[in-house]
Protein backbone atom coordinates (compact mmCIF):
# COMPACT_ATOMS: atom_id res chain seq x y z
CA UNK A 1 0.00 0.00 0.00
CA UNK A 2 2.59 2.25 1.09
CA UNK A 3 4.63 1.94 -2.62
CA UNK A 4 1.55 2.29 -4.73
CA UNK A 5 0.96 5.70 -2.63
CA UNK A 6 4.37 6.60 -3.32
CA UNK A 7 3.89 5.61 -6.84
CA UNK A 8 0.72 8.07 -7.00
CA UNK A 9 2.48 10.56 -5.03
CA UNK A 10 5.64 10.31 -7.41
CA UNK A 11 2.95 10.75 -10.32
CA UNK A 12 1.13 13.95 -9.16
CA UNK A 13 5.07 15.14 -9.11
CA UNK A 14 6.18 14.82 -12.14
CA UNK A 15 2.89 15.85 -13.30
CA UNK A 16 2.82 19.13 -11.96
CA UNK A 17 6.46 19.52 -12.51
CA UNK A 18 5.66 18.78 -16.64
CA UNK A 19 2.64 21.50 -16.67
CA UNK A 20 4.66 23.96 -14.89
CA UNK A 21 8.00 23.83 -17.43
CA UNK A 22 5.62 24.23 -20.29
CA UNK A 23 5.03 27.58 -21.50
CA UNK A 24 1.62 28.52 -22.12
CA UNK A 25 0.72 28.86 -26.01
CA UNK A 26 0.31 32.63 -26.59
CA UNK A 27 -2.75 33.65 -29.43
CA UNK A 28 -2.01 36.51 -31.89
CA UNK A 29 -4.18 38.70 -32.41
CA UNK A 30 -4.07 39.96 -36.11
CA UNK A 31 -6.30 42.60 -37.71
CA UNK A 32 -6.99 44.04 -41.51
CA UNK A 33 -8.13 46.25 -42.20
CA UNK A 34 -9.73 46.17 -46.42
CA UNK A 35 -10.37 49.13 -47.95
CA UNK A 36 -13.06 47.26 -50.19
CA UNK A 37 -14.87 43.56 -50.25
CA UNK A 38 -16.65 44.09 -53.02
CA UNK A 39 -14.04 43.99 -55.50
CA UNK A 40 -13.12 40.73 -56.67
CA UNK A 41 -9.04 41.30 -55.73
CA UNK A 42 -9.80 42.23 -52.43
CA UNK A 43 -12.19 39.66 -51.84
CA UNK A 44 -9.52 36.95 -53.25
CA UNK A 45 -7.20 38.39 -50.49
CA UNK A 46 -9.35 37.56 -47.67
CA UNK A 47 -10.14 34.52 -48.79
CA UNK A 48 -6.47 33.84 -49.11
CA UNK A 49 -5.41 34.92 -45.97
CA UNK A 50 -8.57 33.75 -43.53
CA UNK A 51 -7.52 30.27 -45.44
CA UNK A 52 -3.60 30.58 -44.44
CA UNK A 53 -4.47 31.91 -40.59
CA UNK A 54 -7.03 29.28 -40.73
CA UNK A 55 -4.27 26.64 -40.63
CA UNK A 56 -2.61 28.59 -37.56
CA UNK A 57 -3.49 27.88 -34.33
CA UNK A 58 -2.18 30.82 -32.99
CA UNK A 59 -3.19 33.31 -35.10
CA UNK A 60 -6.82 34.87 -34.48
CA UNK A 61 -7.66 37.23 -37.66
CA UNK A 62 -9.93 39.75 -37.51
CA UNK A 63 -10.95 41.51 -41.42
CA UNK A 64 -12.88 44.40 -41.42
CA UNK A 65 -14.33 46.00 -44.53
CA UNK A 66 -14.52 49.78 -45.43
CA UNK A 67 -16.22 49.89 -48.00
CA UNK A 68 -13.90 52.29 -50.06
CA UNK A 69 -15.12 54.89 -47.32
CA UNK A 70 -12.11 57.04 -46.22
CA UNK A 71 -13.60 57.33 -42.66
CA UNK A 72 -15.07 54.36 -42.23
CA UNK A 73 -11.59 52.77 -42.40
CA UNK A 74 -10.06 55.44 -40.15
CA UNK A 75 -12.66 54.85 -37.88
CA UNK A 76 -12.33 50.51 -37.66
CA UNK A 77 -8.58 51.24 -37.36
CA UNK A 78 -8.74 53.42 -34.55
CA UNK A 79 -11.10 50.70 -32.93
CA UNK A 80 -8.27 48.31 -33.66
CA UNK A 81 -5.87 51.02 -31.82
CA UNK A 82 -8.18 50.23 -28.99
CA UNK A 83 -8.49 46.58 -29.14
CA UNK A 84 -4.35 46.53 -29.20
CA UNK A 85 -4.10 43.78 -32.00
CA UNK A 86 -0.32 42.00 -32.24
CA UNK A 87 -0.21 42.82 -35.57
CA UNK A 88 -2.26 45.27 -38.27
CA UNK A 89 -2.48 44.80 -41.71
CA UNK A 90 -3.91 47.81 -43.87
CA UNK A 91 -4.69 48.24 -47.42
CA UNK A 92 -5.44 51.84 -47.39
CA UNK A 93 -8.24 53.03 -49.48
CA UNK A 94 -6.80 56.18 -50.28
CA UNK A 95 -3.31 57.19 -49.64
CA UNK A 96 -3.48 60.76 -47.80
CA UNK A 97 -6.35 60.21 -45.40
CA UNK A 98 -5.19 56.95 -44.28
CA UNK A 99 -1.64 58.16 -43.13
CA UNK A 100 -2.53 59.81 -40.10
CA UNK A 101 -4.34 56.64 -38.08
CA UNK A 102 -1.73 54.62 -39.64
CA UNK A 103 0.87 56.75 -37.73
CA UNK A 104 -1.15 56.78 -34.39
CA UNK A 105 -1.08 52.76 -34.92
CA UNK A 106 2.77 52.48 -34.78
CA UNK A 107 2.76 55.46 -32.12
CA UNK A 108 0.92 52.55 -29.59
CA UNK A 109 3.53 50.40 -30.51
CA UNK A 110 1.32 48.12 -33.35
CA UNK A 111 3.76 46.54 -36.07
CA UNK A 112 1.98 47.36 -39.30
CA UNK A 113 2.06 45.70 -42.66
CA UNK A 114 0.86 48.33 -45.35
CA UNK A 115 -0.49 46.39 -48.83
CA UNK A 116 0.33 47.55 -52.09
CA UNK A 117 -1.45 51.05 -51.35
CA UNK A 118 1.46 52.98 -50.03
CA UNK A 119 0.72 56.03 -47.82
CA UNK A 120 2.21 60.02 -48.34
CA UNK A 121 4.31 59.00 -45.23
CA UNK A 122 5.97 56.14 -44.32
CA UNK A 123 3.91 55.04 -41.19
CA UNK A 124 4.23 51.35 -41.56
CA UNK A 125 7.08 48.76 -40.44
CA UNK A 126 6.98 47.46 -43.71
CA UNK A 127 5.34 47.94 -47.32
CA UNK A 128 4.38 45.39 -49.52
CA UNK A 129 3.14 45.46 -53.05
CA UNK A 130 3.82 44.45 -56.78
CA UNK A 131 5.66 47.36 -59.23
CA UNK A 132 2.20 49.03 -60.48
CA UNK A 133 4.67 51.28 -62.65
CA UNK A 134 6.13 47.80 -64.55
CA UNK A 135 2.65 46.78 -64.97
CA UNK A 136 1.32 50.08 -66.46
CA UNK A 137 4.80 49.76 -68.97
CA UNK A 138 3.83 46.36 -69.89
CA UNK A 139 0.07 47.19 -70.73
CA UNK A 140 1.67 50.20 -72.98
CA UNK A 141 3.97 48.01 -74.77
CA UNK A 142 1.16 45.53 -75.38
CA UNK A 143 -0.58 47.53 -76.66
CA UNK A 144 1.94 48.78 -79.07
CA UNK A 145 2.51 45.43 -80.44
CA UNK A 146 -1.03 45.05 -80.64
CA UNK A 147 -1.57 47.83 -83.15
CA UNK A 148 1.87 47.25 -85.05
CA UNK A 149 0.92 47.07 -88.41
CA UNK A 150 3.09 45.80 -91.33
CA UNK A 151 3.98 49.35 -92.04
CA UNK A 152 6.08 49.35 -88.55
CA UNK A 153 4.56 52.60 -87.23
CA UNK A 154 1.88 51.49 -84.54
CA UNK A 155 -1.38 53.23 -84.77
CA UNK A 156 -4.91 53.11 -83.20
CA UNK A 157 -7.43 54.71 -80.84
CA UNK A 158 -7.47 53.77 -77.06
CA UNK A 159 -9.76 53.94 -74.48
CA UNK A 160 -8.26 53.61 -70.71
CA UNK A 161 -11.05 53.27 -67.89
CA UNK A 162 -9.07 54.41 -64.83
CA UNK A 163 -9.43 53.59 -61.17
CA UNK A 164 -9.95 55.33 -58.03
CA UNK A 165 -8.22 58.83 -58.72
CA UNK A 166 -5.29 59.58 -56.70
CA UNK A 167 -4.28 56.07 -55.87
CA UNK A 168 -0.92 54.84 -56.67
CA UNK A 169 -2.02 51.90 -58.38
CA UNK A 170 -3.79 53.93 -60.60
CA UNK A 171 -1.20 56.85 -60.86
CA UNK A 172 1.35 54.24 -61.68
CA UNK A 173 -0.97 52.15 -64.08
CA UNK A 174 -1.66 55.13 -66.09
CA UNK A 175 1.90 56.83 -65.82
CA UNK A 176 3.44 53.43 -67.13
CA UNK A 177 1.63 52.89 -70.31
CA UNK A 178 1.93 56.45 -71.36
CA UNK A 179 5.85 56.53 -70.66
CA UNK A 180 5.24 53.95 -73.60
CA UNK A 181 2.64 55.12 -75.51
CA UNK A 182 3.94 59.08 -75.98
CA UNK A 183 7.05 57.77 -78.39
CA UNK A 184 4.00 56.39 -81.05
CA UNK A 185 1.97 59.60 -81.97
CA UNK A 186 0.07 56.91 -84.46
CA UNK A 187 -1.91 55.60 -80.87
CA UNK A 188 -3.79 58.52 -79.35
CA UNK A 189 -5.89 57.79 -76.54
CA UNK A 190 -9.25 59.10 -77.66
CA UNK A 191 -11.01 58.96 -74.08
CA UNK A 192 -10.42 58.36 -70.13
CA UNK A 193 -12.69 57.36 -67.78
CA UNK A 194 -12.50 57.06 -64.46
CA UNK A 195 -14.78 53.58 -62.83
CA UNK A 196 -13.43 53.41 -59.55
CA UNK A 197 -12.35 49.80 -59.96
CA UNK A 198 -15.74 48.83 -60.14
CA UNK A 199 -17.26 46.92 -62.92
CA UNK A 200 -20.60 48.30 -62.73
CA UNK A 201 -18.92 51.77 -63.11
CA UNK A 202 -17.21 50.85 -65.86
CA UNK A 203 -19.90 48.92 -68.21
CA UNK A 204 -21.67 52.56 -67.64
CA UNK A 205 -18.98 54.66 -68.20
CA UNK A 206 -18.27 52.59 -71.90
CA UNK A 207 -21.57 52.45 -73.09
CA UNK A 208 -21.22 56.52 -73.02
CA UNK A 209 -18.01 55.93 -74.79
CA UNK A 210 -18.74 53.91 -77.30
CA UNK A 211 -21.79 55.87 -78.60
CA UNK A 212 -19.33 58.76 -78.53
CA UNK A 213 -16.77 57.30 -80.00
CA UNK A 214 -17.39 55.24 -83.37
CA UNK A 215 -13.84 53.80 -84.03
CA UNK A 216 -11.75 51.82 -80.65
CA UNK A 217 -9.11 49.36 -80.90
CA UNK A 218 -8.43 48.58 -77.53
CA UNK A 219 -9.56 49.30 -73.90
CA UNK A 220 -6.65 49.15 -71.30
CA UNK A 221 -8.79 48.95 -67.55
CA UNK A 222 -6.57 49.20 -64.63
CA UNK A 223 -8.31 45.89 -63.24
CA UNK A 224 -10.09 43.24 -64.55
CA UNK A 225 -13.87 43.89 -63.47
CA UNK A 226 -13.70 47.29 -65.28
CA UNK A 227 -12.09 46.15 -68.22
CA UNK A 228 -15.10 43.21 -68.31
CA UNK A 229 -17.36 45.89 -67.78
CA UNK A 230 -16.24 47.75 -71.18
CA UNK A 231 -16.84 44.62 -72.61
CA UNK A 232 -20.21 43.91 -71.54
CA UNK A 233 -21.06 47.67 -72.64
CA UNK A 234 -19.54 46.74 -76.06
CA UNK A 235 -21.46 43.76 -76.64
CA UNK A 236 -24.86 45.37 -75.95
CA UNK A 237 -24.43 47.47 -78.65
CA UNK A 238 -22.97 44.64 -80.59
CA UNK A 239 -19.09 45.80 -80.95
CA UNK A 240 -16.96 43.69 -78.47
CA UNK A 241 -15.10 42.33 -82.07
CA UNK A 242 -13.62 45.58 -82.98
CA UNK A 243 -11.92 46.16 -80.41
CA UNK A 244 -9.38 44.14 -77.82
CA UNK A 245 -9.08 44.45 -74.23
CA UNK A 246 -6.72 44.35 -71.42
CA UNK A 247 -7.74 44.05 -67.73
CA UNK A 248 -4.76 43.94 -64.23
CA UNK A 249 -5.10 41.71 -61.85
CA UNK A 250 -4.92 38.39 -63.02
CA UNK A 251 -7.24 36.46 -60.35
CA UNK A 252 -7.57 32.97 -60.78
CA UNK A 253 -11.05 30.82 -60.21
CA UNK A 254 -14.14 30.42 -62.63
CA UNK A 255 -14.89 34.53 -62.04
CA UNK A 256 -10.94 36.17 -62.58
CA UNK A 257 -9.45 37.69 -65.20
CA UNK A 258 -7.52 34.70 -66.37
CA UNK A 259 -10.12 32.42 -66.91
CA UNK A 260 -11.35 35.82 -68.62
CA UNK A 261 -8.46 34.93 -71.17
CA UNK A 262 -8.99 31.80 -72.08
CA UNK A 263 -12.58 32.66 -72.45
CA UNK A 264 -11.38 35.43 -75.32
CA UNK A 265 -13.03 38.54 -73.40
CA UNK A 266 -9.59 39.78 -72.65
CA UNK A 267 -6.67 39.68 -74.47
CA UNK A 268 -4.76 39.80 -71.46
CA UNK A 269 -4.44 40.67 -67.97
CA UNK A 270 -1.44 41.31 -65.67
CA UNK A 271 -0.88 39.21 -62.80
CA UNK A 272 -0.97 41.23 -59.27
CA UNK A 273 0.10 39.04 -56.27
CA UNK A 274 -2.48 39.07 -53.67
CA UNK A 275 0.47 40.16 -51.15
CA UNK A 276 -1.27 38.59 -48.05
CA UNK A 277 0.58 35.44 -48.20
CA UNK A 278 3.53 37.59 -47.97
CA UNK A 279 2.76 39.65 -45.38
CA UNK A 280 2.11 36.53 -43.20
CA UNK A 281 5.18 35.34 -43.81
CA UNK A 282 6.84 38.35 -42.76
CA UNK A 283 4.25 39.02 -40.33
CA UNK A 284 4.86 35.81 -38.47
CA UNK A 285 9.17 36.75 -38.51
CA UNK A 286 7.57 40.16 -37.00
CA UNK A 287 5.59 38.21 -33.93
CA UNK A 288 8.15 35.37 -33.22
CA UNK A 289 11.73 36.83 -33.64
CA UNK A 290 11.84 39.93 -31.10
CA UNK A 291 14.95 40.50 -33.39
CA UNK A 292 13.89 40.55 -36.53
CA UNK A 293 13.82 43.60 -38.68
CA UNK A 294 11.96 43.27 -41.79
CA UNK A 295 12.48 45.33 -45.24
CA UNK A 296 10.97 48.40 -45.42
CA UNK A 297 9.33 47.24 -48.65
CA UNK A 298 9.02 44.32 -50.10
CA UNK A 299 8.48 44.26 -54.15
CA UNK A 300 6.97 41.33 -55.48
CA UNK A 301 6.74 40.79 -59.69
CA UNK A 302 3.88 41.00 -62.16
CA UNK A 303 3.26 39.19 -65.06
CA UNK A 304 1.71 39.31 -68.34
CA UNK A 305 -0.77 36.76 -68.98
CA UNK A 306 -2.29 36.22 -72.52
CA UNK A 307 -3.66 32.66 -74.30
CA UNK A 308 -0.04 31.84 -74.12
CA UNK A 309 0.25 31.06 -70.61
CA UNK A 310 -3.49 31.44 -69.32
CA UNK A 311 -4.25 27.74 -68.95
CA UNK A 312 -1.17 27.54 -66.74
CA UNK A 313 -1.31 30.57 -64.47
CA UNK A 314 -5.36 29.01 -64.20
CA UNK A 315 -3.78 26.17 -62.52
CA UNK A 316 -1.01 27.95 -60.35
CA UNK A 317 -3.54 30.60 -58.97
CA UNK A 318 -6.58 29.12 -58.53
CA UNK A 319 -7.30 28.04 -54.88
Amino acid sequence: MRTYLAVVGLAIILSGCSKSSSPASKTYFVAFSQCNNAEPYRSAQNELLSRICSKKPDIKLTITDAQQDNSKQIAQIETFIRQKPDLLVVAPNERAPLTEVMGRAMAAGIPVICLERDITQPNYTTFIGADNLAIGKMAGQFIVDSLNHKNGKPQGKVVEIRGLLGVEAEMERYNGAHDVLQAYPGIRVVHEAVADWLQSNARERMMEILRAQPEIDVVYGHNDPMAVGAYLAARDLGREKQMIFIGVDGLGGPAGGIKKVTDGILAATFYYPLCVDKAVEIGEQILHAPDFHPERQYTLQPELITTDNASQMYQKLTF
